[in-house]
Formats: C-alpha cells, sequence, structure tokens
C-alpha cells in the first residue's frame, strides 16, 4: 500500500483498479475520496465491499467496516463493471450496521437501477428488518439523484463538479472534481480525451485517468484499435493531457482489457514508460489498495 501524501486531510483509496476482465488481483473501479476522516465513493465495481474491508483492516478506518461509513457515492456511467457492485454497496454495509440511507449521484438511468435493486432485495429486507435480526429501517434505503454538468454536491469538506466524460454509446458519462480545503482531485471514469478534462482540471493536484498501453493495443483482434480510440484513452494521450495540467500526481486506473488468450503479463511498467517517454511529472500505476 502505497502512503504517499497520507498526512493530508485528504486521501485517494484506490479500491478497484480493474475493468470488465474479471482478474483477480483488480477488483472492478471503485476509488473512495476520504476527506477529514469522511469517505466519498466513486463508481462501484465488483468487490466494492471486500476492498473497502481490507482497506479498513489496513488502516483506513474511515470507510467502516463492512463500508458502513460510505454514505455519499458518485457513479460516472451505466457499465456494468462500474455498477455490478450497487447491491453490494446497499445491502452488505446496511447488514454490517450503516443506519442512514446511501445517496447517490450518476447519470440518467441510476434511478430507475436504483428501484429494481431494491425491489430484486425486497424478501431479504422485509427478513432483515421483521425478523429476529431487527436490522436498521433506514440503512438499506436509497437516494438517487441524476445529475447534470456543474455542481453537483457540497458539504462542509467537499465541493463535487461533474463535468462531460466522452465513452461512445454511453452518452451521459461523467468526469468529477472534488476540491477540498487542502487538494483537488480529479477522477476521469472511462473517457476519450475531452476538452472539459483540460478546462475543468486545471490546477488539480492529484489526476486519477484510465489509460491503455499502445504495446498493449497492437497486440490483438479485442478491443479493436477503432473501440479504443472511441472509448478510450492512450498513453500518448494521456501524456499530452498531464503535459497540459500538470498535476502533482498523475495515477493511471482501469487496467485494460485485453484479449483472453494474452499471455498475463504486468503491463503497467510498459504504459508508465510510454507515458514517460513525453512527460516529466511524476506518474504512477495504482493497484488496488493504493493510497494517495
Amino acid at each position: 500500500m502505497s502512503n504517499l501524501q497520507a498526512s493530508t486531510a485528504t486521501r485517494v483509496v484506490m479500491l478497484g483498479t480493474g475493468c470488465p476482465r474479471p482478474d483477480p488481483s483488480r477488483s472492478g473501479p471503485a476509488t473512495a475520496i476520504i476527506v477529514n476522516d469522511t469517505p466519498y465513493l466513486v463508481d462501484f465495481g465488483p468487490g466494492v465491499i471486500r476492498r473497502a474491508t481490507a482497506a479498513f483492516d489496513q488502516g483506513v478506518t474511515a470507510l467502516g467496516y463492512g463500508g458502513t461509513n460510505i454514505k455519499t457515492a458518485f457513479l460516472t456511467h451505466m457499465h456494468s463493471d462500474h455498477t455490478v457492485g450497487y447491491p453490494d454497496l446497499i445491502f452488505t454495509a446496511w447488514v454490517m450496521g450503516r443506519r442512514e440511507p446511501l445517496a447517490v449521484y450518476g447519470p440518467k438511468g441510476i434511478k430507475a437501477m436504483t428501484e429494481h435493486v431494491l425491489k430484486a432485495w425486497e424478501i431479504d429486507v422485509q427478513g432483515r428488518t421483521g425478523g429476529l435480526n431487527q436490522h436498521s429501517l433506514t440503512g438499506w434505503k436509497v437516494v438517487a439523484n441524476e445529475i447534470a454538468p456543474g455542481v453537483v454536491y457540497r458539504d462542509e469538506n467537499v465541493t463535487v463538479t461533474a463535468f462531460p466524460a466522452r465513452h461512445e454509446e454511453m452518452v451521459d458519462s461523467f468526469s468529477f472534481r472534488f476540491d477540498t480545503a487542502d487538494r483537488s482531485i480529479v477522477i476521469s471514469g472511462d473517457t476519450a480525451p475531452t476538452q472539459a478534462m483540460l478546462d475543468h482540471s486545471r490546477g488539480c493536484h492529484v489526476l486519477v485517468h484510465e489509460a491503455y498501453a499502445l504495446a498493449e493495443a497492437r497486440g490483438g483482434e479485442k478491443p479493436t484499435p477503432e473501440f479504443r480510440r472511441r472509448h478510450h484513452t492512450s498513453s500518448r494521450e494521456l501524456a499530452d493531457i498531464a503535459n497540459v495540467l500538470r498535476p502533482d500526481l498523475l495515477v493511471t486506473y482501469h487496467r485494460p482489457t485485453r484479449d483472453e488468450s494474452a499471455s498475463r503479463i504486468d503491463d503497467q511498467d510498459v504504459l508508465v514508460g510510454e507515458i514517460r517517454q513525453t512527460y516529466s511529472g511524476k506518474v504512477v500505476a495504482a493497484r488496488d489498495l493504493d493510497i494517495f
């Protein structure tokens, strides 16, 4: 676990750095921003609460055991690798002791998804609230908010601004900027390069951005180069973005999907090496449970 900037009031905890490929070493996309011991979650991919509990066990107690302290979450887009952990986030944290409703801010469709998830687990809710378990009557509830670009959330710790991402068919996709008293953090979500990223990320201290290595993109039939170009950001493109923004720290995440027949080598050194060809700032490839 990295402890970069661990002494600041604002920390970035990488709960999941993977993608649709079911890599056992990487949970699905999920990033916690912790400000004054209050957690804010971006995306809830597969394994989110297991990773939150692992972080708790390693000293990130602000998350609460079983994610019980996670009460505010943001969603970049509706793809399954970013949302499959939604029932886990709702119900596991409730079963482990969360008493307040979860507040979620995301694109169009999050309200319908929330309604269907709660409906799918209504027998569980009835059993746990009406039987011997006597779980909280409110901790399973969710207030889902469908957002538009602009400031979408503000409290005494943080101001959260959403701005458009570009992820092909996911036309309602967002990146998020978190401004706190001591740091500004941008989470890209899944996106090809956009002018909005440049316009809204200037002055950020930490840029957490998806990326794929060009060397890897030449290695297989799937995903195709055209798919990558229209959905994601290459190492070269990310270096160009970072050269404009000059963050204190550039963090790559959302490990790229490779053809399942490809050899299981770790391509993160290749990715960072490609970025460093044209970008001289500090850059790291995140792994699950890293803290920045």
